[in-house]
């Protein structure tokens, strides 16, 4: 592997104790991001938030621009713009202060396992102890019911009262998702959440994904990003979904089929909760069993008891001995 420290350029004295923070939120698009989730809460954090960038990749040793090109501008008779493509470490300052590092930008479509080292290493020299990601999946869910995620962290205990969909499975792999795999290989918390998007708004931006996301991170970070602007761009989303789902008879007929296919799947699902909390309240094997030796002994002591007085029947009374 080639030196991962030459694939980063710090723009700062790194070595200075103000620099620290113990999270890092990842954004690194990948395979997708439904809804545009991810994008819409890290633009949102970047410009609601104080940040500052601190280092940047070399992104041409990274990318496979033919394979998606950047953008230009063509205006009139000159090309006047280039959307270059960045990727940054950001410090950012949330409402009280406290400091955190997002790291941004195209997901590399090359020499992942040598960005994965140099992300490592870079957690390593700013403090960071937890490593968080967000992005939107689509799922056949409507966009009329409670925003739904899927957790996973590299310990079980980062992520409490998780109730699990799915079961083991193969995914297509992103960076993103090998870097969580590799810093929890080597001792650093990690923890990610997938909102579930509906599928007929995958290519549109879904503003309720994004607040769910960035509402789950506040969750397991406690960081105090201001949610307000995001959440108002979000009910313009939902009336505007609302108005072109009311112009399509078709696609009203989907969500509402939707709707009942989510309902009942979480009625199923509170059904099994409720049979696990009866079934919770129930004695265990070993206490039905000390129950039983409990009565058995009683009743032996009861039986042994009766023949004894039986015994004394028999013998007759005192004076006839």
């Amino acid at each position: 592997m080639l030196d991962p420290a030459a694939l980063y350029r710090l723009e700062t004295d790194p070595t200075r104790d103000d620099l620290h923070a113990s999270t890092l939120i990842v954004a690194l698009g990948g395979l997708i991001d439904a809804g545009m989730t991810q994008r819409l809460m890290i633009d949102h954090v970047l410009e609601v938030s104080d940040a500052e960038v601190i280092a940047s990749f070399d992104i041409d040793q990274l990318l496979d621009y033919r394979g998606r090109r950047p953008a230009m501008t063509f205006s009139s008779d000159q090309l006047t713009s280039y959307d270059d493509p960045t990727l940054l470490l950001h410090r950012v300052t949330d409402e009280e202060g406290n400091a955190f590092f997002v790291l941004e930008g195209p997901e590399p479509d090359y020499q992942w396992e040598r960005v994965v080292e140099a992300v490592r290493q870079l957690v390593r020299l700013l403090g960071v102890r937890l490593v968080v990601s967000a992005q939107g999946i689509p799922m056949a869910v409507p966009h009329t019911r409670p925003v739904g995620m899927t957790r996973y962290a590299s310990d079980r205990s980062l992520i409490p009262e998780n109730d699990p969909v799915f079961g083991t499975m193969q995914i297509p792999s992103s960076l993103e998702n090998l870097l969580h795999l590799r810093l929890a290989e080597s001792g650093t918390d990690t923890v990610g959440f997938a909102v579930h998007v509906p599928h007929y708004l995958a290519q549109v931006e879904f503003g309720d994904a994004a607040v769910a996301a960035l509402e789950a991170i506040h969750g397991v970070t406690g960081l105090a990003i201001p949610i307000g602007d995001l959440a108002a761009q979000a009910g313009l989303h939902r009336a505007e979904i609302a108005k072109q789902i009311e112009e399509n008879p078709e696609v009203t007929q989907v969500v509402a089929g939707l709707e009942q296919q989510y309902d009942t799947f979480m009625e199923g699902r509170e059904r099994k909760s409720l049979l696990a909390t009866e079934m919770a309240e129930l004695p265990s094997a070993d206490e039905i069993g000390a129950q039983l030796e409990q009565f058995l002994r009683e009743e032996t002591d009861e039986v042994e008891d009766e023949a004894v007085e039986s015994d004394r029947h028999d013998e007759g009374p005192d004076f006839l001995r």
